[in-house]
């Protein structure tokens, strides 16, 4: 059962990478893995947003909850440097 705790400890773990790069990987139904990446924008007290950049040059906003995180809907990977993504939970 996640309580709110889990969820205070997740939003503070998140509030530590804002402004960097992250990999979204979530499940888009019938055998199908959407990826998202972008801009870790802002952490708020229920769900964090990130800025996706699109081929044809307008930005999308995204959001998801951290409950999404905790009950592994959403994977998300951090990118520390230019080159490799570090794996949050």
């Amino acid at each position: 059962m996640i309580v709110k705790a889990d969820l205070d400890t997740c939003r503070r773990g998140m509030e530590a990478y804002v402004g960097k790069r992250v990999r979204l990987r979530s499940s888009g139904g019938r055998k199908r893995t959407i990826i998202q990446e972008g801009i870790l924008e802002n952490c708020y007290p229920n769900v964090f947003t990130v800025r996706c950049s699109k081929l044809n040059a307008y930005q999308e906003m995204i959001s998801y909850s951290y409950i999404d995180i905790l009950t592994r809907v959403v994977e998300i990977n951090i990118e520390p440097d230019a080159e490799h993504f570090e794996k949050i939970h």
